[in-house]
């Protein structure tokens, strides 16, 4: 089955980190832009970062300067390092594959049609 496979979740209090994981199962994805999304009780699927085929990050406002997207094509994997946590974090966060054309380009609208593979997610809770 082909799908991304999201890891590294958990409870942190406030201030704290959490690293999480996007494996590719089934497939190479460094053809693939990747997107990380998150979704919270009662709210849409927001987008808060994405890495084009290239290596260029891409990040919402409200987490810049805190999160960092790299990937390692190497081990399959894109990574999400998340510090300085807050409350408003707490979601379930998603990664998606995008595989367009153009090597530096990704995007943060969990609407584009052309992502795919959509993992189960992880569980962030962000909590004192």
């Amino acid at each position: 089955q082909l799908q991304f496979v999201e890891s590294g979740g958990g409870l942190v209090q406030p201030g704290g980190s959490l690293r999480l994981s996007c494996a590719a199962s089934g497939f190479t994805l460094d053809r693939y832009a990747i997107g990380w999304f998150r979704q919270a009780p009662g709210k849409g699927r927001e987008g808060v970062s994405c890495i084009s085929q290239s290596g260029k990050p891409k990040y919402v406002d409200s987490v810049k300067g805190r999160f960092t997207l790299f990937r390692d094509n190497a081990k399959n994997t894109v990574y999400l390092q998340i510090d300085s946590l807050k409350p408003e974090d707490t979601a379930v966060y998603y990664c998606a594959g995008d595989r367009n054309p153009f090597p530096d380009y990704c995007t943060l609208d969990p609407r584009n049609r052309r992502y795919d593979f959509w993992g189960q997610g992880t569980q962030v809770t962000v909590s004192s």
